[in-house]
């Protein structure tokens, strides 16, 4: 990746913080992808989510900060399979820095965490997909103090401890087990048809100290695992949770609710900016087209925020006093 490239992704951060950092943004992270291109571009056959199938597609890890003010991207990352790192011809003729070596896609979020942590992006918290898993991303989060609401599939085990109510078995055994009454009807934030209302149930598995994690931080912070039902078609939803302890459910589910800006930044990006207009042959390519798309997406949030802020009021004139 050029030096460039990385000015100008550092550059994201300049004029989105100021504007959001104020309100203590969440840190919201997401996959997107481009699909359907010459099977010389820098990528593989693979599987995205908006596709539905194994196609010839390039994945790209994306990280955006989000306030009550708007959102924005302020990091990406190329996904490169295995069969690309391990291939040295491949890596050479696609331009490859060295130092590039393979990533898995919760390797790729942590990396853009400690990137945020270290440039002081003001986050409180951190959203994400199951697509990202949870081990290094949990002990990242946890030794920085930093709650998390984390998707993870049916079959993740939960256990509790510390004098909480007997929990044990997957994601799904827990959601199976749960007495009906264990649920109540929240919404995650207004859809585009009103209020997004699910039902939720949360367990509490554990009470644990910061400094079990980090001996320059000190409090109590409450592990556990939300449940989320569509009430039209029954589907589960399973995130695990770090948070302070007292945290109530209804702002675990909103946080939640707010990973969605995270596909409303694709769908704007994709509909204003041509994210997917490229069929880039290059590492360095693809890091130009998607940091110059970051940097106007940016743009546009930020004349966005200040034109939505409330226009001062005019200050009264002095009268003449002539003399």
């Amino acid at each position: 990746m050029s030096s460039g490239v990385r000015q100008v992704g550092c550059a994201l951060r300049r004029p989105v913080i100021p504007v959001h950092g104020g309100n203590k943004p969440f840190w919201v992270a997401g996959v997107g992808t481009r699909t359907h291109f010459a099977a010389s571009c820098v990528g593989a056959r693979q599987y995205p989510g908006s596709a539905g199938k194994i196609t010839n597609c390039q994945i790209g890890a994306f990280a955006a900060c989000l306030s009550v003010r708007g959102h924005a991207f302020i990091d990406r990352a190329l996904y490169l399979p295995k069969s690309w790192t391990g291939d040295p011809a491949r890596l050479a003729a696609t331009h490859v820095p060295e130092a590039i070596a393979f990533a898995t896609k919760p390797g790729l979020a942590v990396d853009m965490i400690r990137r945020a942590m270290a440039a002081d992006v003001p986050f409180s918290w951190v959203a994400e997909d199951a697509v990202y898993g949870v081990g290094d991303v949990e002990g990242t989060l946890r030794r920085a103090c930093k709650s998390y609401v984390l998707g993870v599939k049916s079959d993740h085990y939960f256990g509790s401890w510390s004098g909480k109510p007997p929990v044990a078995g997957t994601a799904q055994e827990i959601a199976r087990d749960l007495d009906p009454s264990a649920s109540q009807r929240l919404s995650a934030g207004e859809g585009t048809k009103g209020a997004r209302l699910h039902d939720w149930a949360y367990c509490e598995l554990a009470d644990l100290d910061a400094d079990e994690y980090t001996e320059t931080k000190s409090g109590l912070w409450a592990r556990g695992l939300l449940i989320r039902r569509n009430t039209s078609d029954g589907d589960l939803a399973f995130i695990t949770t770090w948070c302070l302890d007292g945290t109530g459910i209804q702002t675990l589910v909103s946080v939640k609710g707010h990973r969605r800006a995270i596909e409303d930044s694709f769908e704007t990006a994709k509909n204003e900016l041509g994210p997917d207009h490229n069929e880039t042959r290059s590492c360095h390519g693809w890091h130009h087209h998607a940091s110059l798309v970051m940097l106007a997406f940016a743009i546009m949030a930020v004349i966005r925020c200040r034109t939505n802020d409330v226009t001062p009021q005019k200050r009264l004139r002095m009268p003449t006093i002539r003399i």
